[in-house]
């Protein structure tokens, strides 16, 4: 099976003979896969009436578990933005019904943002339509394939973490 890397590899071999091109198939392909999941993840997403960023917050505050709340604090290390950042996405999924901001009962200070019923259901939605569009990916590699592949993105992904 050739894809169209294995045609961008040869050119590069071509032109590029005294290079080692391995990276180039490896990383070029990771690279069209991910906008391909971007577009599929924008897809599901939308089936749902969320965007990319409202996933991000929403499947965090989903993951912490019952009752679903974390501090403005965790949710920038799980989010990965700036202070500001959050702290508008906050105020636009508060006012969409989503979320919702209460005081820290340990800090008078702080606030904690709990996810309502409305943005768990929307969450929710979009998480199954979002593995429905992965599994759809994945449908070519056997199982024993897929977790192969996953141990060797980890290793490759390990030293960011």
């Amino acid at each position: 099976m050739r894809d169209e890397v294995d045609e961008l590899v040869e050119a590069w071999t071509r032109e590029r003979s005294d290079l080692d091109l391995a990276p180039v198939a490896v990383f070029s392909r990771i690279s069209r896969l991910a906008r391909h999941l971007d577009l599929a993840r924008r897809a599901a997403f939308t089936q749902h009436g969320i965007e990319s960023w409202e996933f991000d917050v929403l499947a965090a505050l989903r993951r912490a578990g019952a009752p679903y709340e974390l501090s403005p604090g965790r949710l920038l290390r799980e989010t990965l933005v700036t202070s500001g950042t959050m702290t508008n996405r906050v105020d636009r999924l508060a006012a969409r019904g989503f979320v919702e901001r209460y005081p820290d009962p340990e800090d008078r200070r702080g606030v904690i943002v709990r996810l309502t019923a409305e943005g768990k259901t929307a969450v929710d939605g979009a998480f199954e339509a979002l593995l429905e569009a992965e599994k759809t990916f994945l449908a070519g590699l056997p199982t024993k394939d897929r977790a192969r592949l996953a141990a060797l993105l980890r290793t490759l992904l390990a030293p960011f973490s």
